[in-house]
């Protein structure tokens, strides 16, 4: 049975979704003009792809505690100060990063993280509580389209500026789009025609909310698919840009890259399209076997290579798919009641991706070559899609 909407939803315009992916979208554009800079900057510091994954491995454990910590927070703070806050440290890991200090950097990437799941998670509340369940796959399709712009434009643009003009203007243009996101938050706050309205949910205690979770199965493949998504995109924007340097091409290819593959978000209204003549489930398993086979393409290439970047481009087709309906399995199973609780937990799949992946190239480069985590990362995107099979057809 669908979850019946709230009143207050009639309340919201027509363009309640717009707004919400407008928001989105500038949150996004924050984070994406130093997402190829970032590792390149962690690289030349550390000088190496073992120390980078363990500055990662440490940022990702701050944040991860962030994470289960936001029912608590919003509890204290209330859901606006919440977004809040993750817009504050959206600028603050600006600051830290460009100060290009190996003792802040660890704790810039962390704060970029925290940023970005308190957002995430208050964002996928406001949805949940106020947009209904039919509608889901259309606000995702929506959210996607903003998105592909701030991500199109982002990655290059911030290595352009930090390679060509002035290293100082990406972080300063960070900070400022982090601003204007709380800017533009507060607005729909106060507008008359709110969007961002009270929040519906309530706060639980983090650690049962954990074991609440995992007593669910279709909770548990909805973590499962985001959590390999995840692990595929933090590979690509992490080791990436370092991939396009080892073979031997400049910079600018990495920000290239990066905004390449974002372009791809456009596709959000095909995606949505066969989803819904398909079904959710049946496109799921196609992007999880698209982008595991993509990670085994570049296993067999082995040491970086230029024609490598043509496999990771196949491979983001398939986090494309993900992107758009990775959310879904997740947003109609769960409980109207533990909406909060449990989306608490569900977006520890962030963290836990960021957690995972340095931590097995770590692992890893003890014993084997770095190629050797494609394939690892490409058996857990297999498994996912053997899980996701176990999901309703017509989800």
């Amino acid at each position: 049975m669908f979850h019946r909407r709230p009143y207050a939803l009639n309340q919201l315009s027509d363009n309640a979704s717009a707004s919400l992916a407008r928001l989105s979208a500038i949150e996004g554009f924050s984070r994406a003009l130093l997402v190829g800079i970032v590792p390149l900057v962690a690289f030349e510091i550390l000088g190496s792809k073992e120390r980078v994954s363990l500055v990662y491995l440490m940022a990702a454990i701050l944040t991860v505690m962030v994470t289960l910590n936001i029912s608590t927070l919003e509890r204290i703070l209330k859901r606006r100060r919440v977004v809040t806050l993750g817009g504050l440290f959206l600028i603050a890991a600006a600051t830290f990063l460009f100060m290009q200090n190996s003792t802040l950097l660890s704790l810039g990437i962390g704060l970029r993280s925290a940023a970005a799941s308190l957002f995430s998670v208050c964002l996928s509340l406001y949805i949940m509580d106020y947009i209904g369940k039919r509608e889901f796959t259309r606000n995702e399709s929506l959210r996607m389209q903003y998105a592909g712009i701030a991500w199109l434009v982002g990655p290059y643009l911030g290595i352009t500026l930090y390679d060509k003009y002035a290293e100082f203007a990406p972080f300063l243009l960070s900070a400022t789009a982090a601003f204007a996101m709380l800017t533009y938050f507060w607005y729909l706050h106060f507008s008359d025609d709110k969007v961002v309205i009270k929040a519906k949910s309530t706060a639980a205690n983090p650690w049962k909310s954990v074991v609440r979770y995992s007593s669910q199965k279709r909770l548990r493949i909805a973590y499962g698919i985001t959590l390999s998504r995840s692990c595929f995109w933090v590979v690509l924007f992490v080791y990436g840009p370092i991939y396009v340097i080892e073979s031997g091409l400049p910079a600018w290819v990495a920000g290239l890259l990066l905004s390449g593959i974002s372009a791809l978000l456009f596709l959000s209204p095909v995606v949505r399209y066969f989803a819904d003549k398909y079904g959710t489930r049946q496109v799921l398993i196609v992007g999880l076997i698209i982008t595991g086979s993509s990670l085994i393409a570049l296993g067999l290439i082995g040491t970086a290579q230029p024609i490598g970047i043509v496999f990771w481009v196949f491979g983001a087709l398939g986090g494309v798919l993900l992107d758009v309906l990775g959310n879904i399995p997740f947003m109609r199973s769960v409980r109207p009641r533990e909406r909060l609780a449990m989306t608490a937990v569900f977006s520890t799949w962030r963290e836990g991706s960021e957690l995972l992946t340095p931590a097995l190239v770590s692992l890893v480069l003890l014993f084997a070559p770095f190629y050797f985590v494609y394939y690892i990362l490409a058996i857990m995107h297999f498994m996912a899609a053997v899980k996701a099979s176990y999901l309703p057809a017509r989800l």
